[in-house]
C-alpha cells in the first residue's frame, strides 16, 4: 500500500529493545513504502534510549528525535534526569519534549510522580521552544486541567496514540493541540476513536505507528514499524471521506507545521 504522497510517521521507537538491532532495515522499508518523514521517541526507559534516539536521527536524513520520561518511568523524572533532558532539546535533530503525559490504566508510577513529571516536561517543552509529546491514558481530563493550569507550550504539542471520545478530541483541540492516531484507528473494536477522527480538523490531524507497538490491522500480532503508516492513513482516509494522497500531503504539512521541520516533497 502507498499513497502517491510522502508519508510521515510522526511516533515511533526505534531505539526500542525490539527495534534497535535492526534499524537500518526497518529505515529502509520505510522508505520503501512512502515514509520520508519520521519522529523517533526516546523517552521509554534510561536516557541511554533518549541518546540512542538522537543518535539514530542524527545518522539519517529525514529522521528526527523527541526526548522525555515516559509516564511509565515518572517515579524516575529527577532534577538530574531533566537537566540531561534539557541539554540534549539544544540539539539540532530533537524537534520535541515527551512523551509524557499520564497514564491511569497501568500506573506503573505513582500518580503524584506522573503529575509532577508532566509539569515538568511542560515546563521544558516552553523553555526550549519545542512542541511537546503527551501520552494520555484513561486521564483527558486530568491532563486537560493540568495544561490548562501550566498554559499550552508557545510551540503547541500533540496527543499521541488518541484514544478517546469526540468529547476528548474537541478539548484538546480547544488547548491548540494536535491529535494523531495509531493503528487502534484500524481495530474493528475502536469506533470510539474512527468517530473522533471524524472531527479533527484537517490543519491538525497527524497519524503515527508508535512502533513497535499498537501493529494496524491486517498485520497486528507483528512487531509494528513505520512501514506500517499507510495502513492507518488508508483507514483515515475513510474514515474522513478523504483522497488518500492529500490527507498523505495535509498530514506532512501538519508535521512539518508542528514540529518546524522542511514540508517533504510530494
Amino acid at each position: 500500500m502507498n499513497s502517491s504522497a510522502a508519508l510521515v510517521d510522526s511516533h515511533c521507537h526505534l531505539a526500542d529493545v525490539r527495534l534497535r538491532d535492526d534499524t537500518a532495515a526497518i529505515i529502509a522499508r520505510a522508505q520503501e513504502a512512502g515514509v520520508r518523514t519520521l519522529i523517533s521517541v526516546g523517552a521509554i526507559g534510561p536516557i541511554d534510549t533518549d541518546l540512542l534516539a538522537v543518535k539514530i536521527a542524527e545518522d539519517h536524513a529525514g529522521l528526527y528525535a523527541a526526548v522525555g520520561v515516559h509516564p511509565h518511568d515518572a517515579k524516575n523524572c529527577s532534577d538530574y534526569r531533566m537537566g540531561q533532558l534539557r541539554e540534549l532539546a539544544r540539539t539540532s535533530k530533537v524537534v520535541a519534549i515527551g512523551e509524557s503525559g499520564l497514564d491511569l490504566h497501568y500506573m506503573h508510577s505513582p500518580r503524584e510522580s506522573q503529575e509532577s513529571s508532566f509539569r515538568r516536561h511542560l515546563q521544558l517543552a516552553a523553555e526550549a521552544g519545542k512542541p511537546i509529546v503527551i501520552h494520555c491514558r484513561d486521564a483527558e481530563s486530568r491532563i486537560a486541567e493540568i495544561v490548562r493550569e501550566m498554559g499550552t507550550p508557545p510551540r503547541g504539542g500533540v496527543i499521541h496514540c488518541f484514544t478517546g471520545d469526540c468529547a476528548a478530541a474537541s478539548e484538546f483541540l480547544d488547548l491548540g493541540f494536535h491529535i494523531s492516531f495509531s493503528g487502534i484507528l484500524t481495530f474493528k473494536n475502536a469506533a470510539v476513536v474512527r468517530a473522533a477522527a471524524k472531527i479533527v480538523p484537517d490543519d491538525r490531524v497527524l497519524i503515527e505507528t508508535d512502533a513497535p507497538y499498537l501493529t494496524p490491522e491486517p498485520y497486528r500480532g507483528r512487531r509494528n514499524e513505520p512501514a506500517f503508516v499507510a495502513h492507518t492513513l488508508a483507514v483515515l482516509a475513510k474514515v474522513r471521506n478523504a483522497d488518500q494522497a492529500h490527507l498523505a500531503k495535509q498530514i506532512g504539512a501538519n508535521a512539518a507545521d508542528l514540529f518546524g521541520l522542511e514540508r517533504p516533497a510530494g
